[in-house]
């Protein structure tokens, strides 16, 4: 699949230099810390077993690390619009990678929860400002497909994680896999160095220096003003419902090894390479929500297939590879679908409110999504087993979060404006 010769060279032609330079040191941040925060989940059954967390004790303790991370990145997202993104990026990368190392040291349940809070909370923060950054620095006519190819970077640091994961695992035991983070604390001499704050941001903070009406500083009260309130409840529905079933694919692992039986590494290795295979689907989201369809459309029919994609996996495959087949097909519709929907959910916002709007709509519901996915699914699990948890909390949860976007506008008003669309 291959753009037409003059698209490809209109988008050789207008990205090529700082916009191209900018998405790639941000597709490589987000693609490191993705990798940080997936060691967690990789290893969870082992530091489970060792800290003597039953099924629902481990969805409590996710549930409560999820939820206090996503309402400090709520905070940090109307940090980023008033200090700048760039500032923020550089501490995500390395404040959030030395929490994830922290926990190579941690031995009772208290320091594995508070450190995996601090963690997630620095470093998920990441998300939402390199794909502001992004949508900022790009050419208009390409800004929906490079922000859309930049979550890309979820799929390649869990791939990546998970070849950390078993090569660590087997020589060194499961603790020292937390160290890998520490090759994401370089990288932000390359942040330092070569990424510039964006010209929206500053076009802002000027505004806000010379005072007036039109230079205030965001705050989420904002979000629930009279022009904005039903598209931030709607986007953080359809988001949280999308999220929530995302959560209980953390225990993927958890489930082939505990429910099917499968080794440590073939589980992880399982995951990881679905991913690695799962990123083009990424690629193909963003093309078709940029060039073929509408996004919120793609949003909607992505979310359905993706539904169906996840009900074969848990009934239909047993074997190694069957399942591997499966759930690639499911990583390109369930989670490509975030390649579409982290623009539409900017598009929803004035520049001025942009970081504010997509760390809560995006990320505080992501996190909150994260949260009670894994903990519904630990109580399911124990009353109706795997197979039909995961139809309950994940199939059926994807299928809802599709249907949340029907009910807003198709072609959202303002990306650019610093005024409410």
């Amino acid at each position: 699949m291959t753009l037409p010769e003059s698209t490809w060279g209109a988008f050789r032609r207008d990205t090529a230099g700082y916009p191209l330079r900018a998405f790639l040191i941000c597709l490589i941040g987000v693609s490191l810390e993705n990798m940080d925060q997936a060691l967690f989940s990789f290893v969870l059954p082992q530091l489970s077993k060792d800290l003597k967390w039953s099924v629902v004790e481990r969805g409590w303790y996710l549930a409560l690390t999820f939820t206090l991370a996503g309402l400090s990145i709520a905070g940090l997202g109307v940090l980023t619009d008033r200090l700048g993104r760039k500032r923020v990026f550089s501490a995500s990368m390395a404040i959030g990678s030395l929490f994830v190392a922290a926990m190579y040291w941690a031995r009772s349940t208290f320091a594995v929860v508070a450190l995996r809070t601090l963690g997630f909370a620095t470093g998920g923060i990441m998300s939402p400002v390199v794909g502001t950054i992004v949508v900022e620095e790009s050419p208009p006519r390409f800004r929906g497909l490079l922000s859309g190819i930049l979550q890309i970077g979820y799929p390649i640091g869990w791939f990546l994680a998970s070849l950390a994961t078993v090569f660590m695992f087997e020589r060194w035991g499961y603790r020292s896999v937390f160290l890998v983070s520490l090759l994401s604390v370089p990288y932000l001499w390359v942040i330092q160095r070569y990424l510039r704050e964006t010209g929206a941001f500053l076009k802002v903070k000027s505004r806000r220096e010379a005072g007036g009406e039109a230079s205030r500083g965001s705050s989420i009260r904002e979000l629930f003003s009279p022009r904005l309130r039903f598209r931030t409840i709607v986007l953080f529905l359809g988001e949280f419902f999308h999220v929530f079933a995302y959560g209980t694919t953390i225990l993927l692992t958890a489930y082939f090894q505990e429910h099917r039986g499968w080794p440590p590494t073939e589980a992880v290795m399982l995951v990881g390479l679905s991913y690695g295979v799962g990123a083009f689907g990424y690629v193909i989201s963003a093309w078709v929500g940029e060039f073929l369809m509408k996004r919120r459309d793609t949003i909607i029919l992505w979310a359905q297939l993706g539904s169906v994609a996840f009900a074969a996996m848990i009934w239909l495959t047993e074997s190694f590879w069957p399942t591997v087949i499966v759930y690639c097909l499911m990583t390109i519709f369930f989670y490509g679908t975030t390649a579409v929907k982290f623009t539409y959910i900017a598009e929803n916002f004035p520049a001025r409110l942009r970081a504010t709007g997509v760390t809560f709509a995006g990320s505080l519901a992501v996190n909150l999504g994260i949260a009670f996915g894994p903990l519904a699914l630990s109580y399911a699990v124990a009353s109706v087993g795997w197979n039909l948890a995961y139809t309950l909390c994940g199939v059926l949860a994807i299928s809802i979060s599709g249907f949340f976007f029907l009910l807003l506008p198709r072609d959202p008003q303002g990306i650019l404006e610093d005024e409410p669309a």
